[in-house]
């Protein structure tokens, strides 16, 4: 009944009885005369509220909002027995002053039980009370709904924040609506093991430099000033995995601290939403996002650049350290592949030996076909170290290893040639691993070569003083003592089959142990196999030491600089994969029981669609720049599920294996959940996620970068990763059945939204936004995890996540066209997002100013009272 102007409302529940409990809500309508407005309450299952208990109800008058000044406007009190006696369990309430002298209003009081709507109990509810959209329950604790909050969700998912809405449909039905907002445990459980792996890489690749064996004095000074390098960067690491270790508390990374040193690893203010919708006579549906800051070296600064930019450059200038330090340069894709080869010989020789071992088992033990199955094996992994190390690459650096040496002369010291490539550099290459072994006693007998066409590369020297047959001889081995172990086999397995058409009932390993002439292939199988593993073993050791001293010139050349980005470069990953982590733990608890997704996750894998608000001016070029390395870097990472030891929490964090160029994601389930999966996800296959990027600007410095600025580092972000996008749709529509996408109630096709969105890339258009949204529907149409980052992941973000919300309402679920603002505006102001920005900074206002939310797209403004300029 107070109409004079107010900053807003307040109300204040008291809840008092023979239990002692107090709860304080407080909710408020900003800027009018007319306090109406719907707020509400819930009470846990566990907390003591009976019969008997008094509630009391107080209504302040916020004077000043930001000082935090009211007045007390009047109070009511009832008991729960009078609530649930009263008539439509409905009570209006009528507010006295403290003195109890006069009436200043009424207060209406309903009862609403959550699970009413999925009975069909309130169709009938009618639009009254202004129209108005509705809070019905808000949480800290996030306990409405156990298929949020199950056993495996609650080991990684913590923090739960929830609000829970009631919006009117078209045909004047309501719908519930639920977020719910958490932190994930993987904030700092991935970076911190990823920071383990490499400091055990570095000291890996310090012993790989040592063990190149004496080197001339100039490369041995190099290496030295290398080792000394890493030494230091391994200090760091250590020195800021053990900062880490000592943080307790909340599970992520507030807006405010993104430029601390030791917290550069650790993505910003990562957090999980979920939407779940509840709508009479309707299946229910859920809607999840991840939200978190650019991945992005903060703490480094971005005075000159990213690290597109910054990796540019480095490799121009790399070039000219070369020459200064007397090495080669080799380009970045010949350090990949040095990279990579180094992985496989270090993941294929065990394998390969494990196999060889258990070959002359199974002939000892057991009968023809494990035998066969064994062998088959070992071929196949024989075959793909074979081919890892035919490779030009390993040959070159051999030969620069060579010269590296003390007291090597080069021929052409003395005797000039006339070109110093006069002689083909590129022998023969042998031939792969299935040529036919002349002899089966064990002696050596090369197999035949065949002639391959040589490849050039000016880059890599060459020199003919060293014999460059040496190297073909060397792997070539290890073909002819494959197939010398093959052939060994194949006798014994025909002798096997002679014996047992005399005498059905003996084995392979009778024939074997028996004392025919036959028991002394046992021996001969054994030497064969041994010589195989030494090859293998001699080989490996040859190209590891090359392809370490392809990494020492790298890493000569790179001098502090190219150590640094290094660094830049493993911290904006470690905030990458967290958030890939996160994000595909909560698809795949989600889609567990989904068989069409599971096929699809094995056939294909997924895609990681990264929506990105950054602008492309000033500082946060840089930060785009950051973001679009670290997750083109993701590509290099692979997922696997396996089966947890036991439920307990500690068992169901997912694990990281591997090294820079190749990182393994394990994630464990529960015993039951991971027996109902299908055989290729049970039996370990790489599940493959694929990273996709899409950034549009909307603040007012995008708007500085659109008419008078440069925005083609969006351009070219956009349309490449559309090309990925179509290219994974392609893959996918090859492989994967329609059924087993999502149907949704828009029937608009994938391949239109697709063919919209190619055209909206290559539209010059301010502000673009429809990009995102294109973008986001499709990765929801075809099962994949949704990104939403802006600097912080706290004020742009919020506007993206809340408009998204909304429209998955409208067009999925049919909120009703005159209420989306309202309850746009409702999500911002009551919603999980504005406790986002209170978690973070501790104030509950966006942090926009008018000049900022005048260049905004009309749909990413938040409501009146919301906002304001902050310190983040």
């Amino acid at each position: 009944q107070n109409r004079r102007q107010l900053d807003s409302i307040q109300l204040c529940w008291f809840i008092y009885g023979p239990h002692p409990l107090t709860l304080c809500l407080f909710s408020s309508l900003q800027g009018t005369r007319d306090p109406m407005f719907l707020t509400g309450v819930s009470f846990p299952p566990d907390w003591p509220v009976y019969s008997e208990t008094l509630i009391k109800l107080s209504v302040y008058g916020v004077n000043d909002g930001y000082q935090q000044t009211s007045n007390f406007l009047g109070s009511s009190s009832f008991s729960v027995a009078d609530f649930l006696q009263s008539k439509d369990q409905q009570l209006c309430l009528s507010l006295r002053t403290a003195d109890d002298s006069a009436t200043v209003g009424t207060v209406v009081v309903n009862r609403m039980k959550m699970g009413e709507i999925e009975d069909g109990e309130v169709d009938h509810i009618t639009a009254d009370m202004h129209q108005k959209c509705t809070l019905v329950y808000e949480s800290s604790h996030g306990r409405i709904s156990d298929k949020d909050n199950g056993p495996i969700m609650n080991a990684v998912f913590k923090n739960a924040v929830c609000k829970v809405y009631r919006f009117q449909t078209v045909d004047s039905k309501w719908m519930l609506v639920r977020e719910q907002m958490a932190e994930c445990t993987l904030s700092f459980s991935i970076p911190k093991q990823l920071i383990a792996l490499y400091i055990q890489e570095d000291t890996c690749r310090i012993q790989e430099l040592k063990d190149l064996g004496e080197l001339s004095p100039h490369w041995d000074n190099l290496r030295k000033d290398v080792i000394s390098r890493y030494d230091q960067i391994i200090k760091e690491y250590q020195d800021t995995l053990a900062e880490l270790e000592k943080l307790t508390g909340p599970l992520f990374k507030p807006s405010c601290s993104k430029g601390q040193k030791y917290l550069e690893f650790i993505p910003i203010n990562l957090h999980t939403q979920r939407m779940r919708v509840t709508c009479p006579r309707k299946t229910d549906s859920f809607y999840d996002v991840v939200t978190v800051g650019a991945p992005a070296a903060h703490s480094q600064g971005f005075k000159n650049g990213g690290l597109q930019k910054l990796l540019s450059k480095y490799e121009t200038e790399k070039k000219s350290y070369s020459t200064a330090y007397q090495c080669i340069y080799y380009p970045p894709e010949q350090t990949a592949k040095a990279r990579e080869i180094l992985c496989v010989v270090s993941q294929l020789q065990p394998h390969i030996s494990a196999l060889a071992d258990q070959l002359l088992q199974t002939a000892q033990q057991s009968s023809s076909q494990p035998l066969r199955d064994v062998l088959k094996s070992l071929e196949e992994k024989t075959e793909q170290f074979v081919h890892a190390l035919k490779d030009e690459l390993v040959k070159s650096a051999l030969l620069a290893l060579h010269a590296a040496r003390p007291g090597y002369i080069s021929k052409s010291q003395t005797s000039a040639p006339s070109s110093p490539h006069e002689a083909d550099p590129h022998p023969s290459a042998p031939e792969e691993p299935h040529s036919d072994c002349n002899n089966v006693d064990g002696s050596q007998t090369p197999p035949k070569e065949s002639r391959a066409s040589p490849v050039r590369s000016d880059s890599i020297p060459h020199h003919k003083e060293y014999d460059e047959e040496e190297w073909d001889r060397v792997w070539a081995s290890v073909a002819k003592s494959l197939n010398c172990v093959i052939a060994l086999v194949d006798k014994l397995q025909e002798q096997d089959n002679n014996n047992l058409e005399s005498a059905p009932s003996h084995t392979l390993a009778d024939v074997i142990t028996s004392h025919s002439p036959a028991a002394v292939w046992l021996d001969q199988l054994s030497v064969l196999i041994q010589s195989l593993k030494e090859c293998v073993a001699e080989v490996a050791e040859r190209a590891r030491r090359s392809m370490s001293f392809v990494l020492l010139q790298e890493a000569v050349c790179s001098t502090a600089q190219g150590l640094q980005l290094q660094q830049r470069r493993d911290a904006v990953f470690s905030q990458a994969l967290a958030a890939l982590a996160c994000g595909f733990v909560m698809r795949l608890y989600a889609g567990l029981e989904d068989k069409g997704f599971l096929r699809q996750l094995h056939a294909v894998g997924l895609v990681a669609q990264f929506e990105s608000l950054l602008s492309t001016y000033s500082e946060e070029i840089g930060m785009l720049e950051d973001m679009e390395v670290g997750i083109s870097d993701l590509h290099r990472v692979t997922f696997r599920i396996t089966e947890a030891a036991s439920e307990e929490a500690v068992n169901l964090q997912p694990t990281i294996s591997g090294r820079r160029d190749h990182y393994t994601v394990e994630v464990p389930l529960p015993h039951h959940a991971f027996q109902a999966l299908p055989d290729e996800l049970r039996e370990g296959k790489p599940l493959r996620v694929l990273p996709v990027l899409f950034n549009v600007g909307i603040n007012e410095q995008q708007t500085i970068a659109e008419r008078f600025g440069d925005i083609s580092l969006q351009e070219r972000i956009n349309q490449k990763n559309f090309e990925i996008l179509e290219g994974y749709y392609k893959s996918l529509t090859n492989t994967v059945p329609s059924e087993c996408l999502p149907c949704f109630q828009t029937q608009t096709d994938i391949k239109e939204l697709l063919n919209t969105l190619g055209q909206n890339v290559v539209t010059k258009k301010r502000k673009n936004v429809e990009i995102l949204w294109l973008a986001g529907m499709i990765c929801r149409r075809i099962n994949g995890i949704r990104f939403t980052s802006c600097k912080s992941a706290k004020d742009r973000t919020s506007m993206s996540v809340t408009l998204e919300q909304c429209s998955l309402l409208r067009d999925e679920h049919q909120l009703n066209k005159d209420y989306f603002v309202r309850a746009l505006d409702c999500m911002r102001r009551e919603g999980c997002r504005i406790e986002n920005v209170q978690k973070n900074i501790k104030c509950r206002k966006y942090a926009f100013n008018m000049l900022q939310l005048m260049a905004f797209p009309k749909y990413y403004r938040p409501p009146e009272g919301t906002y304001g300029k902050v310190d983040s």
